[in-house]
C-alpha cells in the first residue's frame, strides 16, 4: 500500500459565515485541508486518473461556499471533512478555517481532525 499527504492550502472562499449580524454578507474565509490517502499501489503511470484528484475537493468547497453559509465554524469544517471522506481512499482529513478580518489583530479559526473507522 502507498499512503501520501495531499494538501490544500488556504484556499480564499468568499462565504456567510457567523452569527453576528455583521457577517450575514460574505466575508473572506481560508481553508487548509490535509488529507492522508491510501492507495493500492504506487501510482506508476503518472496518470491523474491512479490517484485522488484535488479538484474534486476544491470544487466541493466552493460549492459550500457558495451554498446558504454556516452559523458556525464547526459545522463548516464538519461538512468539508465528509466531502474528504466520501472518497474512499482518505484515511484521516485535517480541515482548518480561518476567519482573518473579523478582528483587527487577530484571526478567528477551527481546526478539526477525522479519520475513517
Amino acid at each position: 500500500m502507498a499512503e501520501y499527504t495531499i494538501i490544500l492550502d488556504d484556499l480564499a472562499v468568499a462565504m456567510r459565515l457567523g452569527i453576528h449580524p455583521h457577517e450575514a454578507t460574505p466575508q473572506r474565509v481560508l481553508l487548509s485541508v490535509h488529507l492522508t490517502v491510501a492507495y493500492g499501489r504506487t501510482p506508476e503511470a503518472d496518470d491523474i486518473a491512479e490517484v485522488l484528484d484535488y479538484d474534486g475537493i476544491r470544487d466541493g468547497i466552493h460549492a459550500l461556499a457558495a451554498g446558504g453559509g454556516f452559523a458556525l465554524q464547526e459545522t463548516l469544517v464538519e461538512r468539508v471533512a465528509a466531502l474528504c471522506l466520501a472518497d474512499p481512499r482518505v484515511r484521516e482529513v485535517r480541515v482548518r478555517s480561518m476567519k482573518p478580518d473579523v478582528f483587527p489583530d487577530a484571526r478567528v479559526g477551527c481546526e478539526i481532525v477525522r479519520r475513517r473507522r
